[in-house]
């Protein structure tokens, strides 16, 4: 039976947010024709331009009865489009439809302005957190992580992690062995867990021009060292009062959580490419032990590295 998947788009929908999931559906009806009836959909129909000027043909709202499963995706017009009685009219009324409900990126914004997640458990991309909290705080918005699935809500952080979504949708309709191999079809890792922490890219694009852009190389290349806080700020010619408080007044995190994601980062990377065991990783990583470093996985990605490990031998 042909499951009917919609896109709902808008103009200034971000091209990738809606591509990258089409081309994983797509995929799996090369191998599985007719398993996935792909629609998108738009207000008027015709063609809507996306926010990098390309433009994709649709469908307008009023063609569109019911839905299997349908999308919001992100992008910058999106606050136009949460403000729009229309849009969010159609979405609740194809919600009392649709089997699953889900969202990429900043499609977030389109589900919460419609009540859709009030009380649920949802994600979006980092950089939104904290306007998407003030202005949704009835949604238990968690951050950190790449995809969260509560009841038939989807939602997913920014942008290639709709691929993600997509792959984990498509193992929740035809099982793993077929999701697995439309990832490598793609040439896409199988398949980060939703768990997986957005946070690296935070860091490191909150030290990248700043005060502390050598000392994140610093830890960097010296994760099996003890990384202490007098350590860093040692390395900051600091205090390691005044060290802290300006570490968490630029970064948004305290210095040891800082040093333990990067580590746990560091850790990740090792087991996916398959160097070396979970004993040699963690001592590499400076975990002093396994079980410290599997209650930093399990803190920051929401598996412990044993997942981690089987996804990396399961894609090989």
């Amino acid at each position: 039976m042909t499951h009917k998947l919609v896109f709902i788009v808008y103009p200034g929908f971000q091209l990738l947010d809606a591509a990258g999931p089409i081309a994983a559906f797509e995929m799996t009806n090369r191998m599985k024709p007719g398993t996935y009836e792909l629609i998108l959909a738009s207000p008027k129909g015709g063609m809507v331009k996306s926010s990098a000027c390309t433009t994709l043909s649709t469908t307008s709202f009023d063609q569109v009865f019911d839905a299997d499963t349908f999308l919001a995706v992100g992008g910058p017009g999106v606050n136009e489009a949460s403000a729009s009685a229309e849009v969010l009219t159609f979405i609740g009324d194809l919600s009392q439809k649709a089997k699953r409900i889900g969202s990429v990126c900043s499609g977030a914004y389109l589900l919460a302005a419609a009540g859709l997640l009030n009380g649920k458990k949802a994600t979006t991309h980092w950089q939104l957190s904290a306007d998407f909290k003030q202005r949704f705080p009835d949604v238990l918005l968690d951050e950190d992580r790449i995809y969260i699935n509560d009841g038939n809500l989807w939602t997913s952080a920014g942008i290639s992690a709709g691929i993600d979504l997509s792959l984990a949708l498509i193992a929740n309709d035809l099982g793993e062995p077929i999701a697995r191999h439309v990832a490598h079809q793609l040439v896409m890792y199988y398949r980060r867990p939703g768990g997986q922490s957005q946070y690296s890219e935070l860091i490191e694009m909150g030290m990248k021009d700043g005060r502390f852009a050598n000392l994140l190389d610093y830890i960097r290349n010296n994760l099996d060292k003890p990384l202490s806080v007098g350590d860093l700020a040692d390395q900051m010619c600091m205090s390691s009062r005044h060290f802290a408080r300006c570490f968490a007044s630029e970064i948004g995190t305290t210095p040891a959580r800082a040093v333990e994601r990067l580590r746990v980062e560091a850790a990740s990377a090792a087991l996916e490419s398959g160097n070396g065991s979970i004993q040699v990783v963690a001592r590499q990583c400076g975990f002093t032990d396994i079980e410290r470093m599997r209650r930093a996985f399990i803190r920051i990605k929401g598996v412990p590295p044993s997942a981690i490990k089987c996804h990396s031998r399961q894609s090989d």
